[in-house]
């Protein structure tokens, strides 16, 4: 039975048809006529990015002002799933009273490699972790009425021809770790929306696959909202229907609905489902349209709001190095600040999620807040590009005046973009450089990072204290300041791990895809999981974090389901600290990592105070998936109960044994040598095979273009103007990195296959169009003119088609 079968049975075909296309760039459709109102979908992971007046093409251009808060990456460091629920109620009030319906976030794809420019986005590497602390955020946003939409759904963890890959991977690793967090938000907190990603996943489109929306989704795990593509990832409209998707975005004008409407009438796929997607799409959309219609023209707190991303930045912040306690700093302290980043703040990522925000704290801007005898300032490095002697030789003249350095250093913008992946995980040389040269001269030197993601220190023993504050929104540079100065205890632990060298990590031999196929032949060991199984050194391991106080971990106890410990406060300060529990299977039958993460609690403690501290064990606590029984299991025996202030420094344990559920073994551990050891550098063809049960996919690219096939392999066109366009792209895309600003028009048309040309042209430009480029990318002369004659043959067909879809308006 249908919720609205009164509205739906008013209908025409063609309305309910194209309804399940884009108005616009930003807007689903509305029919007056049967009380169908249209819905306000924005980006804002951290803060809301709602376009001022009618949207661009790629929706990329200025936004009105928002609250700009941390990012998830420094959100994960609090360890907070409540701070992240409060944050959200901020977020859901700015979206309401913005008239955003739906607030796209938060990003719970995993952090697989350090590498992709979208790290920031996202909240750790470990699953658990991420999807606690996303159900935290769409708690808080959708107690204001509108709706959060988790994404990206599901195994989107590169930038590079995101929309044109094929993500390669075994049925457990899927399901353990790549769609852990999102089942923990659904089944936690009930998202009224979730957005497919670009990719593939084991050949199929994840916004037109039916095990991933359908079977997992929604039967499995009872979501009941509605899914919606991320923008231009819709390959096959009338499949993506069928499988599970309700709203592809944004508007491809007639196109999609027209092919839709064909569909039903020739009988590929029935009426009747067609009506039941658009049932589950307006369960959302009336509701969440009434939200933001009750709170139409009011304004939020800008200070209020600022001062709640000020605390979130302040619990999240992480002490990676404290030597001899020179932290934090005495009333008084003569300190040179030095490095741009102190100028102009490095405070969010940039792409689809850059907040336009309120107002912006910059370091040199509110210092003087602060008890600091500041004897000057300088930038010491140039934003973008080589260093600048000059520029260094003032910094370390200034650093010679003061006791203390305030070093600020980090990633720059062109680093952590959406669109870009980072080739390196090195800090640019002029700031390393600039680091050298100031710690000669006084070696009193506080390093103030800002990054969204892990890098090399090869250069940690140049300073005597390390404050992380990632990427801390628009109030994070008085939070830093805050902690240097006492006012603030530092409590954040690191929700990914920082290994020593980038050729360590676990997915380095994978990443990037060399052509159209990413295999993710590590496995289960992403992060944590591969250096604690394989014994690999880390420069510092998932969960670390310094305070200023002390803590003693005593009295653990595990009675059935439920862990508890007597935690103590043993230093002379209030402060607060993540304990985390972890499992570790004694003789284990399937291959599994030596720790998982499976619970972890924020306590705060006064001086001297204990507290006992409940840890459940829940569900997911001793599962693993099964691919012969596909389903979770329960692999029988001992496990140690691991409670610890981060994955290595474990403070109690205990064991216990655990009933299993008998199920046949998914695989022979003897075809897994490299997976039982956790030796996955160089898995061979014939493992991985054997591991994913089937051969591994040609993942070679063809001399012919395809639909499917990224704009920036133009390179291989046969037409002359095609090369020439890959070589202005490609030139352009240049030029933007060297100026260290990412345009990401370009980024996006870079990266996205000749299918999304249509889907990303507001309407103006159809499928049967972008057959007809190919032909004309693929061709000589004979087919340019072919092609060309196809281009405006359909361009006339498609004006019709959107004549006809506004007309249903």
């Amino acid at each position: 039975m249908l919720n609205h079968q009164d509205v739906i049975s008013k209908m025409s075909l063609e309305q309910k048809c194209f309804l399940l296309s884009g108005k616009d760039f930003w807007s689903s459709r509305a029919y007056p006529s049967v009380g169908v109102p249209s819905m306000t979908l924005s980006d804002g992971p951290h803060g809301i990015r709602k376009q001022e007046g009618a949207g661009d093409q790629l929706g990329l251009n200025g936004s009105v002002p928002a609250t700009c808060f941390p990012t998830a990456a420094t959100m994960a460091n609090s360890w907070d799933p409540a701070l992240g629920e409060e944050m959200g109620r901020y977020l859901g009030e700015e979206a309401a009273k913005q008239d955003v319906c739906v607030l796209l976030g938060p990003g719970l794809n995993m952090k697989r490699s350090p590498l992709c420019g979208r790290n920031f986005e996202y909240f750790s590497e470990d699953p658990y972790l991420a999807g606690k602390m996303a159900a935290g955020y769409v708690r808080g946003i959708q107690s204001q009425g509108v709706s959060a939409c988790p994404k990206h759904f599901a195994a989107n963890n590169t930038e590079l021809r995101r929309q044109a890959s094929d993500s390669i991977m075994d049925e457990r690793t899927f399901r353990e770790i790549y769609l852990t967090g999102f089942e923990i938000v659904v089944k936690e907190s009930d998202p009224k929306s979730i957005m497919s990603s670009y990719n593939c996943i084991n050949g199929v489109y994840a916004n037109e696959n039916e095990h991933l929306l359908q079977h997992i989704l929604r039967d499995e795990w009872g979501f009941k909202g509605f899914v919606v593509s991320d923008w231009g990832a819709s390959n096959d409209y009338v499949e993506g229907v069928r499988a599970g998707s309700h709203l592809e975005m944004p508007t491809c004008g007639g196109d999609s609905g027209e092919q839709l409407v064909n569909a039903v009438k020739s009988g590929k796929i029935s009426e009747a489902l067609v009506d039941q997607r658009v049932d589950e799409l307006l369960t959302v959309v009336f509701p969440t349209r009434a939200a933001c219609d009750a709170v139409m023209g009011q304004k939020f707190d800008v200070d209020e709001h600022h001062a709640m991303a000020m605390k979130a930045s302040e619990q999240s912040i992480v002490l990676l190095k404290n030597e001899k306690n020179i932290l934090p700093l005495a009333k008084g302290s003569k300190v040179a600040v030095i490095g741009e980043f102190a100028q102009k703040a490095r405070y969010q990522g940039a792409g689809s999620s850059v907040v336009n925000c309120t107002k912006l704290d910059h370091t040199m801007d509110v210092i003087g807040n602060f008890d600091f005898d500041v004897v000057g300032f300088e930038p010491g490095y140039p934003r973008v590009g080589k260093g600048d002697a000059e520029m260094q030789s003032r910094a370390v003249d200034l650093a010679k005046k003061a006791d203390y350095v305030l070093l600020y250093m980090g990633l720059d913008e062109i680093s952590e973009s959406e669109g870009l992946d980072r080739s390196h995980m090195h800090l640019p040389q002029s700031q390393i450089d600039l680091l050298n040269a100031v710690s000669a001269a006084n070696p009193n030197v506080i390093v103030v990072m800002s990054a969204g993601s892990a890098v090399e220190m090869p250069w940690l023993e140049k300073c005597k204290a390390m404050v992380h504050g990632y990427l801390c929104g628009q109030a994070g540079a008085s939070a830093v300041l805050k902690v240097i100065l006492g006012e603030v205890n530092p409590s954040g632990k690191l929700s990914e791990t920082y290994p020593i060298s980038y050729d360590e990590v676990p997915s380095a031999p994978y990443f990037p895809a060399k052509e159209r196929t990413v295999e993710y032949r590590e496995g289960l060991y992403i992060g944590y999981r591969y250096y604690e199984t394989a014994r690999v050194p880390v420069l510092f391991p998932f969960g670390f974090g310094l305070s200023y106080t002390t803590f003693q971990y005593s009295g653990m106890k595990v009675e059935g389901n439920k862990v508890t410990f007597t935690l103590t406060n043993t230093g002379d300060r209030d402060g607060a600290e993540v304990a985390q529990l972890y499992v570790h299977a004694r003789k284990p039958n399937i291959y599994r990592p030596a720790k998982e993460l499976k619970g972890f609690a924020k306590v705060f403690l006064k001086a001297g105070e204990s507290k006992e501290v409940s840890i459940e064990l829940d569900d997911k606590a001793f599962r693993y998936f099964n691919t012969k029984t596909d389903r979770f299991e329960i692999d029988g025996g001992e496990y140690d109960i691991l409670i610890g202030a981060s994955v290595q420094d474990i403070k109690l344990r205990q064991t216990v044994t655990v009933q299993g559920t008998d199920a046949e073994l998914p695989y022979d551990m003897t075809d897994l040598p490299s997976y039982e050891v956790a030796d996955i550098l160089r898995v061979s063809d014939q493992e991985f095979e054997k591991l994913l049960g089937h051969p591994i996919p040609d993942g070679h690219w063809s001399g012919t273009l395809t639909m499917n096939d990224a704009i920036c392999q133009l390179y291989y066109a046969k037409s002359l103007k095609a090369r020439l366009v890959y070589k202005l792209l490609t030139s352009l895309l240049e030029k933007s990195i060297r100026k260290g600003e990412p345009d990401l028009n370009i980024t996006f048309i870079y990266n996205m296959p000749f299918r999304a040309i249509g889907k990303m042209a507001g309407g103006m430009v159809s499928q049967e169009m972008c057959e007809s480029i190919l032909t004309i990318v693929n061709g000589h002369a004979i087919a340019f003119f072919k092609g060309l004659g196809g281009l405006i043959a359909g361009f006339f067909r498609q004006r019709k088609r959107n004549q006809i879809a506004d007309s249903l308006n």
